[in-house]
């Protein structure tokens, strides 16, 4: 393809005649690190005494140990709910749990909640509703944490569990998946939008990133890309490979909150990152 390969990220790709199911990698996306260089604030050793959630008040990398030297593991997008791992602050950060990887956020950025709002959660827009920009966040949401599925697109509105989530193993296309439940990111795009089946439990995968890398009269259309809104689409596409994702909000240029099933290794998630290379796409009636 005339790109580094990257096992992490996994891109549709050619399966045959089958059409544009499965994914191959590309490292078009390096993690960008979040400012967490600021000492604590002076009430932050007691504020998550008898919390077990905390929010992000802006992205923040989330470290491998409690120090700004430590590897990051990702970036936790402004506005999500973690879980704590523990209450206690250690060296200015707290261990908390984000999109099943544990390590340490700095309190600066992190405010406890008692609501139980995270991945998988829909809030108050049923994701049976009428399509809409909002209905697509909450469709996708619903997926974060399940696994990644070559060729399909099938979740549980109430998120996963561990008997629900699926598995994927191996580095795709030659991966192995276990379950009734997953995606991979034409799977997630198409059911957030509400093309082919709508059921969410029900699998379904109508597109692929060949078809969603031009425009389709009635179904969507290419727009630009500093246009984006909350609900529309980022597509790559090139030498039968791609990825596309579903926009949440940010910087279109820079690192944008999205959600995607992002490859074997990642399963479902949502997540800020950088997507060199990709176009704009908005659903019709959006």
């Amino acid at each position: 393809m005339g790109a580094e390969l990257d096992p992490g990220e996994d891109l549709e790709g050619d399966v045959g005649d089958v059409g544009d199911i499965g994914d191959i990698g590309l490292d078009d996306a390096p993690l960008v690190g979040a400012d967490d260089s600021l000492p604590a604030l002076p009430d932050a050793s007691t504020m998550m005494a008898g919390y077990t959630k905390a929010r992000t008040s802006a992205n923040v990398n989330l470290r491998k140990s409690a120090t700004t030297s430590s590897a990051i593991l990702a970036v936790i997008p402004s506005g999500t709910t973690v879980s704590l791992v523990s209450g206690t602050l250690t060296n200015s950060f707290y261990n908390v749990s984000y999109n099943g990887i544990t390590g340490y956020a700095h309190s600066n950025y992190l405010k406890p909640v008692s609501d139980t709002g995270s991945g998988g959660t829909t809030g108050a827009v049923s994701v049976d509703g009428p399509a809409s920009p909002a209905n697509t966040i909450a469709r996708a949401k619903a997926a974060v944490g399940f696994s990644y599925y070559w060729g399909g697109g099938a979740w549980l509105a109430s998120g996963p569990t561990a008997s629900t989530k699926g598995t994927c193993r191996g580095s795709c296309p030659s991966c192995t998946h276990t379950g009734s439940y997953g995606a991979d990111c034409s799977g997630l795009v198409a059911k957030a939008w509400q093309y082919g089946n709508k059921t969410l439990s029900v699998n379904s995968h109508p597109y692929s990133t060949a078809d969603f890398n031009v425009s389709r009269a009635g179904l969507w259309s290419v727009i630009s890309r500093g246009s984006l809104r909350t609900g529309d689409a980022l597509v790559y596409r090139s030498g039968g490979s791609g990825h596309v994702v579903i926009y949440e909000k940010g910087d279109a240029w820079g690192a944008p909150t999205v959600y995607e099933c992002r490859g074997c290794a990642y399963g479902c998630v949502y997540n800020a990152r950088t997507f060199s290379g990709y176009k704009a796409i908005r659903r019709s009636g959006f």
